[in-house]
């Protein structure tokens, strides 16, 4: 029997899991925390750097690029870094075991970012490439070993995925201070050039700093590999390899990519040809499809043309997922325009100090690791009272739009100087009250509602909403304009209205998917 899967374990393995953690937790649930909190250093850490690289001029150590341009290729590098997810869930559940495919991805993540820290050309692609692979093997995986520390009637659950969540977040905190410092701050450059190196290569610093995190991450995964001896492993020796499915799975990651970077490249010629309006009009109308098509055809059959259980499962997953390509859009936001925001039309001065623009994207995380446990608690002690799964969603998507909200004064402010840092501080402290409702939520939810044997495989097509969504996130980033308030306040005022209508949907949807989710019912799950 597949062990992947929470639902089929001894009651030795059951016992196991239950007793030695933190707060009440399984034990294996604090390595999981560590390990995954060093990745996330590396990830975040190299990420808030990344499009400041490529804009940067030649002169100051960068690449040169266009703003455009630079967005693109953050679109693509973390779209596929999560779209992969579902070659690398599936490679798990069914060859090689979610534990071993955990240090597999993270030893080649581990490669990509010392790829990075090297000044040049081939490397920098060399590096994207690694990363995105190591990351989609070891992200699904990792996941769909929190889930399996736990029964599906155990509602501990949530509150464990929200404890695991600190963990992504303590990593994504300190890594901004400390990538963006090596790779931003002045003082460390003079020091560079103090020692006899050369100043304009801080960059590369940053990425090998990221490097050194993921390293750390490996360690503290092979010391305590033990603790997860119960579960992730992969199916019997007996047992039949899909490789026909592999192909076609591998096949279908390879066809999605190459679609949305066709579709960037005809975006790029319209842009060239026939200008922005044409493009934009275009890029809106194919990732439409890309993005939400397929998956609500996917709702309606699975929701309303079957009648089985996995079907209502496998629709209620949909909607989830169409929820989070959305959510993600604009979240991601982060990594490109609210990067740019801060870069050029933010005050990076607080109480007297000047600090690199890159360090605002530790709020976000600060924010989670003090209300994470609170969120957590909240679940636990509301247990059958707790909103439904879908309400939480509705939460996570009302305090996004009020962030997106708020930043449309601060955007026709920028027409008199550059604004308080206080504005994106309260930006982020939205959209964190919206990520704690949705975010740790929809991996529990992938966990309990994934059929028996495709738990990663889920987990990755979870993961691919939060890939197509950071794709529209660097695509919206090109529209970006610093110049222009007015057009900007719209930009952002745009997306703020678009998450509303996304809430006000869903919210009617709301009864339709708990049906779907059963969680109508005395059995209900968590």
């Amino acid at each position: 029997m597949h062990e992947l899967t929470p639902d089929v374990e001894s009651p030795a393995k059951h016992t196991e899991r239950d007793h030695g953690g933190i707060a009440g937790h399984p034990r294996g649930l604090s390595m999981l925390f560590y390990a995954e909190m060093w990745e996330r250093f590396s990830y975040y850490g190299m990420r808030a750097i990344l499009l400041l690289f490529m804009i940067a001029p030649l002169a100051m150590g960068g690449m040169g690029m266009d703003q455009k341009d630079a967005a693109q290729i953050y679109g693509n590098y973390t779209m596929a870094s999560y779209m992969v997810c579902i070659l690398g869930g599936y490679l798990a559940d069914n060859f090689i075991g979610a534990r071993r495919a955990v240090l597999i991805g993270g030893l080649i993540i581990t490669a990509g970012h010392y790829c990075l820290a090297f000044a040049s050309e081939p490397t920098f692609y060399a590096g994207l490439i690694l990363v995105a692979l190591g990351t989609g093997l070891l992200k699904p995986s990792i996941s769909t070993l929190v889930g399996g520390l736990y029964s599906h009637g155990d509602a501990r659950r949530d509150a464990g995925f929200s404890l695991f969540y600190m963990g992504i977040n303590l990593g994504a905190f300190a890594a901004p201070l400390v990538v963006g410092w090596l790779a931003q701050d002045e003082y460390f450059k003079w020091k560079l050039w103090y020692w006899g190196l050369d100043p304009t290569h801080s960059w590369h610093w940053g990425f090998g700093a990221a490097g050194i995190g993921m390293t750390f991450g490996m360690i503290v995964y092979l010391r305590h590999w033990h603790w997860l001896s119960h579960i992730g492993h992969p199916p019997e020796a007996n047992s039949a390899r899909p490789w026909g499915r592999l192909a076609l799975i591998a096949l279908g990651t390879a066809a999605l990519l190459g679609v949305v970077i066709g579709a960037d490249r005809i975006i790029m010629d319209l842009r060239e040809s026939k200008g922005d309006e044409i493009a934009r009009d275009f890029a809106r109308l194919a990732y439409g499809m890309i993005c939400f098509g397929l998956p609500v055809a996917g709702i309606i059959f699975f929701g309303i043309l079957r009648r089985d259980e996995d079907s209502r499962r496998i629709a209620a997953i949909l909607v989830f997922y169409v929820c989070a390509i959305l959510f993600w859009a604009v979240f991601e936001q982060a990594g490109s325009s609210l990067t740019l925001f801060a870069e050029e039309l933010t005050q990076n001065k607080l109480l007297g100090y000047d600090f690199p623009s890159s360090w605002f994207q530790s709020v976000n995380s600060l924010f989670i690791l003090a209300l994470a446990p609170l969120f957590a608690w909240l679940w636990v002690s509301l247990r059958e009272r707790q909103p439904s799964m879908p309400m939480k969603f509705v939460w996570g998507l009302v305090f996004l739009g009020l962030s997106f909200a708020l930043l449309v004064p601060a955007a026709q402010l920028t027409a008199s100087g550059k604004v308080s840092p206080w504005w994106l501080i309260g930006v982020y402290f939205l959209q964190t009250i919206g990520e704690l409702c949705l975010s740790p939520v929809g991996l529990s939810a992938m966990s309990k509602l994934a059929p028996v044997r495709l738990t990663g495989l889920v987990m990755g097509i979870w993961f691919l909403g939060t890939a197509l969504g950071n794709k529209l996130a660097g695509v919206v980033a090109a529209e970006f304009n610093a110049k222009d308030p007015q057009a900007l306040a719209h930009f952002f005022w745009q997306q703020a209205l678009l998450v509303g209508g996304m809430t006000v949907l869903l919210l009617v949807l709301v009864p339709w998917v708990r049906k779907l989710t059963g969680e109508h019912a005395p059995t209900a799950h968590g």
